[in-house]
């Protein structure tokens, strides 16, 4: 029996085999944990999703498609949970966007104010509506996690607006935990060190960035999604009861070098 037996929850941020996202469902699911989907509007973001949960032996798995900068979305997307179930215990955040154009090196000063607000909008603020929606639902407590990276507190050349988005994130998660702590709730983060997804390809020297961290991380090597999941897995668990506000790294140990 795993760790997450009975437990049930929403991951919000699968949209293909390579996702973070996909990697803590994997870890989740292996626990015994009940996992709930979502997916971005339209039938080719269906597809791509669906696809990384069979991935996963999962079948016939629930799943609803849901624009995260949408309020009347999200609030149909969690009223059906709590028609068809009633209660949940946890909630992934998994979820980042800015504009590519503008995740480049020497591009910051220059970002557009509609870049960057949407870059935080949905990057951020999305964490935030979320926890507002699934709060109710926790009704014998639970736990959340955001993912992060360590651009939120580092200058990260091409990481730009992401940066700033996840490091509103990171305040966000303090801010959630010491609000929703009263109702029993967790709320943590988990910095991952970078991973290859579709998104992280979108950022300017990315290549650069996993090369470094090979040269540079205690470890000498890059991270997998496995090992996101089994760290968010045990923040979303019993096991971490005592955690909350955190911002827990999963970086082969990278963070804590000065050179």
């Amino acid at each position: 029996m795993g760790f997450m037996q009975g437990k049930r929850g929403v991951v919000v941020g699968i949209a293909n085999e390579h996702s973070i996202a996909t990697g803590i469902a994997q870890s989740l699911i292996r626990e015994g944990a009940h996992c709930l989907f979502t997916h971005l509007p339209g039938e080719k973001n269906e597809r791509r999703t669906r696809k990384a949960i069979e991935s996963l032996a999962v079948a016939n798995p629930w799943l609803a498609p849901m624009d995260a900068g949408n309020d009347a979305e999200i609030d149909a997307v969690f009223a059906k949970i709590a028609a068809e179930f009633g209660s949940i215990d946890f909630l992934v955040h998994s979820i980042a966007y800015a504009d590519k154009d503008w995740l480049k090196p020497d591009k910051f000063a220059g970002t557009p104010r509609a870049v960057f607000n949407t870059a935080v909008d949905l990057s951020a603020y999305t964490f935030v509506a979320l926890a507002n929606r699934a709060a109710p639902l926790m009704t014998n407590g639970g736990s959340m996690i955001a993912l992060s990276y360590l651009g939120s507190e580092r200058a990260v050349p091409g990481y730009n607006t992401m940066g700033v988005a996840k490091a509103a994130l990171e305040s966000s998660t303090r801010y959630l935990a010491m609000e929703l702590g009263a109702k029993n709730i967790r709320v943590n983060a988990v910095s991952a060190g970078p991973v290859r997804t579709m998104s992280a390809m979108a950022v300017g020297g990315f290549a650069e960035i996993l090369d470094w961290v090979v040269q540079k991380a205690p470890l000498k090597r890059n991270i997998t999604s496995t090992e996101v999941g089994d760290a968010s897995a045990f923040l979303l668990s019993s096991l971490s009861s005592g955690i909350t506000g955190q911002v827990v790294y999963v970086d082969s140990g990278y963070s804590i070098m000065g050179l």
